[in-house]
């Protein structure tokens, strides 16, 4: 039998973090420990080796970004393994939602999330998918990529990526799911998924998320939507 997957639930406001537990347990998914601040989440982390984190950007002591650093640098990099850090955002264009990317965040949020798509996204990260939409993606990207000095950017060298790799990796900027991507570029799921793979692996990049915020910050897309693979649809 599958364990339920096991969720830790950071956040100032009690209401949120109860009724986000109510909602994943309710799912079978399981919230193995509720943090206040981002100290307290980093240190149920550690306790607790949870499978998601739901992480408030904006707390006391610590905030999200902070945070986010912490859980993920535990992990090696390009490590499948560790945590995965969904970012809680009443502001869908927040900077630091970015820079949490950019830092090994899988995805984030909006605080009025439906039941559904709460519960969905904690399966999809777990996954090894990003949390993306590829509209408000491409506005944070277009707002922040590049006008913050101090963000935590993700520098990597495309050289090591074969041509084809490139083409993937341009269409995973556009926000196209596996199977998407296997009917653009005639290819099936499987291949598409060894593609996926040999792009973090060489990248040293945790996911899905990481590759995007990395194909705008080397201009393999570009903001403003002109990009190799082609324009953002």
């Amino acid at each position: 039998m599958t364990e339920p997957l096991r969720v830790v639930v950071a956040d100032d406001q009690a209401l949120v973090r109860t009724g986000f537990r109510m909602i994943l347990e309710s799912e079978g998914i399981d919230v193995v420990a509720e943090a206040t601040t981002g100290v307290e989440a980093v240190d149920a982390v550690r306790r607790t080796r949870p499978d998601v984190v739901l992480l408030d950007i904006r707390m006391p002591e610590m905030d999200g970004l902070e945070a986010t650093r912490r859980i993920v640098g535990g992990a090696a990099p390009g490590s499948q393994d560790g945590p995965r850090v969904i970012i809680l955002t009443t502001f869908d264009l927040d900077r630091y939602v970015y820079a949490a990317l950019s830092a090994g965040a899988s995805g984030f949020l909006l605080k009025d999330v439906s039941p559904e798509h709460l519960a969905g996204a904690v399966r999809m990260v777990r996954g090894g998918d990003a949390l993306l939409a590829p509209a408000i993606t491409r506005r944070l990207v277009e707002r922040f990529a590049r006008k913050d000095p101090a963000g935590e950017a993700i520098h990597r060298d495309l050289a090591t990526l074969t041509p084809r790799e490139l083409e993937v990796m341009g269409l995973l900027a556009r926000g196209l799911s596996n199977a998407e991507l296997a009917a653009h570029l005639t290819l099936s799921e499987a291949t598409v998924k060894t593609h996926v793979a040999r792009i973090l692996a060489k990248l040293n990049l945790r996911d899905r998320a990481q590759a995007v915020v990395v194909a705008y910050e080397t201009g393999l897309v570009s903001v403003g939507g002109g990009a190799a693979a082609g324009p953002i649809g």
